[in-house]
């Protein structure tokens, strides 16, 4: 059973391609089945390259069970992690992000694997995917040793209240200490009337020390055993970050900030995590 003190969707939803960068996320995804109490389930898609009257039956069947054969193998592998529960798996085609949208009706969460820091291309998955998920998605980043520690970032916005929702679980279920930054140097973020707190830094630190610690009050509530700090720091939300994130197993961001108007994009912020940050990386959506 889970130690959270709220109902779950059913399911862990893995995006597989047995590739190294992929080693982390399946380990991560059946770390997040165990500790949540759910099923597992594994989606490869294949993609053809060409124009669909370029394949006959024959090749399509050799594709097919090419991932078929990947996907048991992933299965097993799964199983000598210790996944509990009913293995799931699922092979799909065309795009990545379309077949992972289309699988997470019952996943409570999405892991997929993420390229080395500031290797991550514009159009890869673990740009895309976030920015059309209803659910928080994972890019889990092969790093070195577990140091124990959630760093969350907050701004005010619904994605920055679901991400520290998701922060505080995942710090609950894991053990692990929790660091709540609020990158407080955001004059293009606001509205007209608090422009001129940035003409005052103390006054600035002030007023957001009281917001975070407004944000962060019921979750210390919910979850009294979570070792939780917060910290308003005055630098841009990127930048401060990203120097949490530094010692962080995991750094949580919402989808989009308050300025986020493209619904179809992700945030500034957020992308640049993705691209940038030492750590795993989860992106909440503001609607879960």
């Amino acid at each position: 059973m889970s130690g959270l003190d709220r109902g779950q969707r059913p399911q862990v939803l893995l995006g597989y391609d047995a590739s190294e960068d992929n080693e982390p996320a399946l380990r991560w995804a059946v770390e997040e089945a165990r500790l949540r109490g759910l099923d597992l389930v594994m989606c490869h898609c294949w993609h053809w390259p060409y124009a669909a009257d370029h394949m006959d039956d024959g090749v399509k069947a050799i594709i097919e069970r090419a991932g078929e054969k990947l996907l048991e193998h992933g299965e097993a592998r799964a199983l000598r992690l210790g996944a509990p529960g009913t293995i799931g798996k699922r092979l799909g085609s065309g795009p990545v992000p379309d077949a992972l949208v289309s699988e997470s009706g019952e996943a409570e969460l999405i892991v997929i694997g993420a390229h080395e820091r500031h290797r991550v291309p514009v159009g890869s998955t673990a740009v895309q995917l976030p920015a059309r998920a209803r659910r928080p998605v994972l890019a889990v980043r092969r790093c070195g040793g577990t140091r124990g520690l959630v760093v969350a970032g907050v701004d005010g916005s619904a994605g920055g209240e679901a991400a520290l929702g998701f922060a505080v679980e995942e710090a609950a279920l894991r053990d692990w200490s929790l660091h709540v930054v609020l990158g407080a140097w955001e004059p293009g973020a606001v509205d007209e009337a608090e422009l001129p707190l940035f003409g005052d830094k103390e006054r600035l630190a002030q007023v957001r020390a009281i917001e975070l610690e407004k944000a962060v009050a019921p979750w210390r509530g919910r979850y009294p055993k979570v070792d939780l700090r917060a910290s308003v720091v005055l630098d841009r939300p990127r930048e401060a970050l990203l120097a949490a994130a530094e010692d962080a197993d995991l750094l949580v961001v919402g989808d989009r900030g308050r300025r986020g108007l493209d619904p179809l994009l992700l945030g500034a912020t957020s992308s640049a995590m993705l691209q940038h940050a030492p750590c795993t990386v989860a992106i909440v959506p503001s609607a879960r």
